[in-house]
């Protein structure tokens, strides 16, 4: 994997890592790098495999969504760059790649920011049915396991992106120019390739690499983060979440503070309110 990647802040500094989230890039931490780069951190904002400047670097390679695989190419990020340890922050998709590197490399994890709190999916969990207002919210998941959404992803994942944009952040008032800097890292070529993979084996529709299959294994016993956190969630989060932190506080057994952002912020969090997510990186860091 070539991992495309922005740096902000001194090189010696203390480093933190910035994880995207889906249909987003790094842009999501587009004001929040600078704020920490001020303060003295090296910042590192990677874009997820599939998203962006970041490559396969084989043809051949399977174009693996699992986020365990995700989080070993986060790992291996970390060695190529030389970072022992690091502060590490993200939401969606990135909030469950910090969540599990917390959790299976707390040696590489001085203390973490989770918007949305403990995202690590149990598969088996997730064959189970939910309520119907609450399957409403996975819309999206359920189209991607056909070959209908496949084509229908690949061909309006623009359209496609700015919809959950919009349903996500009901309050964001975000422009076009705003929504089309990130949208370009949907041309990636494995874009497409990469999500439907995600959800699908999320749903056990599709299989994983079996070199994953320890990592797997101890993800779906719901290992407990021992590493300082702080999580987020905005007080207008139109995608799928706790109400409160009361379902997963128990997943965090270091010191642990839970933080409603209000002001209309919605699942961007970084994005929308980037003062108070780079406040949550500076204190968790002190912890």
């Amino acid at each position: 994997m070539n991992v495309g990647y922005a740096e902000a802040g001194p090189a010696n500094g203390p480093a933190v890592i910035l994880l995207q989230g889906w249909p987003y890039d790094i842009h999501s931490y587009v004001d929040v790098a600078p704020l920490l780069a001020s303060a003295g951190y090296r910042v590192i904002v990677p874009y997820v495999r599939g998203c962006g400047t970041t490559r396969f670097l084989s043809s051949a390679a399977v174009r693996n969504g699992q986020s365990s695989a995700v989080a070993v190419d986060t790992i291996a990020l970390m060695d190529a760059l030389k970072i022992d340890k690091a502060i590490f922050g993200g939401f969606d998709w990135g909030g469950r790649t910090a969540d599990i590197v917390a959790a299976l490399w707390p040696e590489r994890c001085k203390a973490l920011v989770s918007v949305s709190g403990y995202l690590l999916a149990n598969r088996e969990a997730n064959k189970l049915p939910l309520p119907p207002k609450a399957e409403l919210q996975w819309w999206y998941q359920y189209y991607f396991a056909t070959e209908r959404g496949v084509l229908g992803y690949d061909k309006y994942r623009h359209d496609f992106g700015k919809l959950i944009w919009q349903i996500a952040s009901p309050k964001w008032d975000f422009d076009d120019a705003t929504f089309d800097r990130t949208a370009a890292s949907f041309n990636n070529p494995d874009y497409v390739a990469i999500v439907i993979h995600n959800y699908r084996f999320r749903l056990s529709l599709a299989e994983g690499e079996p070199q994953y299959d320890d990592l797997e294994n101890k993800l779906a016993k719901n290992p407990v983060i021992a590493v300082p956190t702080i999580t987020l969630e905005g007080d207008a989060n139109g995608a799928p979440h706790y109400p409160d932190d009361t379902a997963y506080r128990k997943f965090f057994s270091s010191k642990y503070v839970n933080r409603i952002i209000t002001g209309g912020i919605g699942h961007n969090l970084p994005q929308e309110a980037p003062q108070a997510f780079a406040q949550a990186i500076v204190d968790v860091d002190g912890f």
